[in-house]
């Protein structure tokens, strides 16, 4: 039982990372710094760990699909991840992908 809950865990995790990327594409319309991501992805019932967000924003920005800009007017300067318009284009392609993948699994799953 206790391979299989570790099983089980790990294939979520995998399933997570798979669709990471599309949640931050979809929560970075307006710009938002790292915390505050974390805490929209979970409101949202995505649990992500900072220690996992920040690599993948850098990520993304150094691949041109989130734009960065510091803010220092408050005492903790913070910086704000924004999606670029090839994010965008990118965005509506994975969410197109990740439909079909999902209309397919539903299918799967009701037998058809």
């Amino acid at each position: 039982m206790r391979d299989e809950a570790a099983t089980l865990e790990n294939l979520v995790q995998e399933l997570k990372r798979g669709t990471l990327v599309l949640s931050v594409l979809l929560c970075t319309e307006s710009p938002s710094y790292g915390y505050a991501l974390v805490a929209a992805l979970r409101s949202r019932g995505m649990e992500a760990e900072q220690n996992t967000l920040y690599p993948l924003l850098r990520r993304l920005e150094s691949q041109g699909l989130l734009e960065s800009s510091w803010d220092t007017s408050d005492s903790r300067p913070r910086r704000y991840y924004v999606i670029s318009e090839g994010g965008r284009r990118l965005r509506a392609a994975l969410l197109a992908e990740w439909r079909r993948l999902n209309d397919a699994v539903t299918a799967m799953e009701a037998g058809k």
